[in-house]
């Protein structure tokens, strides 16, 4: 991959690949030669020692075929008992194509509770990273058969990137059935043009992106490019491209120019970083005045309770809280010195009156420097 190699200054030994439901489904449920083929070029990228995590949709497709559903269900139950019916043949076909390749493959089915606890995140990090140490593919999807709001993870854009911000990925790539983001919908204008490349997300970024919906799953283009945020503020880049093209992983491994590169922030944040500000769910926000706001996205500085000007929510110590100014625009995420009714004692106050406030102070800062991460940078990558 050598235009993402140059401009990200790495080599390649870690990718994210993440196939999407119109890859992988045919009018007669799974797309078997889709499966054979990643599968083929997967091998032989673990030939040239690069690592592979495999996203895969697909169980939906699969589950309705084995019940004979013309098309998916409403209700939710039903929904989850077919994902749980078709992820059971999703992973058999992945194994039986690896298989010809002498590889062997593991099911990881994920929800967002265990991405967002610190304890298991770092369980399943330990877990993926021996798989790969074992030269065994890891093969991730989310947990559709328990699956409730409360610890839904979105879609498999969003969670192929958390995976990429997991384990430390030199790239994600996004295979879809299309070539890339475009500035319309090619499958209606047939004068629709490929953005070849994207370093700032700019409105007209997004407004693209929300034109071009998902014919299948859940994530249209519009969750690829929230995706490559997150992903890119982290310092991975990602790129998206079409899954049907032959040997698309193979060649972009190989350097050539495919689909639409998302350029990465130039420095990667730490795994801790990483887990605070893309992958946990906050518990509560604090605003913050336009001093606080600047300090914190100018000069990295830690939040003290003096530039707090407002508390939403009940959170313990230690918890994961947004950010955000006066009106209400997100700054970042970070995790808690106090709980949510001590913020509310000691805003506006300086560090030295919390004592008196609280008859103790633990921290001067409500959230240190090193457990904040700033997300909010609406025309950067």
């Amino acid at each position: 991959m050598k235009r993402n190699l140059k401009q990200t200054d790495s080599t390649l030994s870690r990718a994210v690949v993440k196939v999407g439901s119109n890859v992988l489904t045919a009018q007669a449920g799974l797309n078997l030669e889709a499966i054979a083929s990643i599968s083929s070029q997967i091998s032989q990228l673990l030939d040239q020692s690069i690592e592979i995590i495999l996203v895969s949709s697909g169980a939906m497709a699969s589950g309705m075929k084995k019940m004979g559903f013309a098309k998916r269900p409403e209700a939710i139950p039903q929904r989850q008992a077919i994902a749980a019916v078709g992820q059971a043949g999703l992973i058999r076909e992945w194994e039986k194509a690896f298989a010809r390749f002498d590889r062997r493959v593991a099911q990881i089915l994920l929800t967002s509770d265990d991405l967002t606890n610190r304890k298991r995140y770092l369980n399943i990090r330990n877990t993926m990273n021996t798989l790969l140490e074992w030269q065994v593919v890891p093969i991730i999807n989310e947990n559709d058969t328990i699956m409730v709001e409360e610890i839904k993870l979105g879609d498999n854009d969003n969670l192929a990137a958390m995976i990429a911000l997991l384990l430390d990925a030199d790239i994600f790539i996004n295979l879809t059935d299309i070539d890339g983001l475009y500035d319309k919908d090619p499958r209606v204008h047939a004068d629709a043009k490929l953005i070849p490349q994207v370093a700032t997300y700019s409105r007209s970024i997004e407004k693209y992106a929300g034109d071009i919906p998902g014919a299948l799953g859940t994530g249209g283009m519009l969750s690829k490019i929230k995706a490559a945020r997150k992903v890119t503020a982290a310092g991975i880049p990602m790129v998206i491209a079409k899954g049907y093209r032959p040997d698309i992983l193979t060649r972009l491994a190989a350097g050539e120019t495919e689909g639409t590169f998302f350029v990465p922030r130039e420095h990667k944040l730490n795994r801790k970083k990483c887990w605070i500000g893309y992958t946990v769910k906050t518990q509560g926000t604090l605003m913050v005045d336009d001093g606080a706001a600047r300090a914190l996205l100018s000069n990295g500085k830690s939040l003290l309770p003096g530039g707090i000007i407002g508390v939403e929510g009940q959170f313990p110590v230690g918890a994961p809280v947004a950010v955000v100014n006066r009106t209400g625009e997100p700054i970042g995420n970070g995790l808690v010195n106090y709980a949510a009714d001590e913020i509310r004692s000691i805003m506006g106050l300086k560090s030295s009156q919390i004592k008196s406030r609280l008859g103790q102070k633990t921290y001067d800062e409500v959230i240190h420097r090193d457990n904040l991460v700033i997300t909010s940078e609406p025309e950067c990558n």
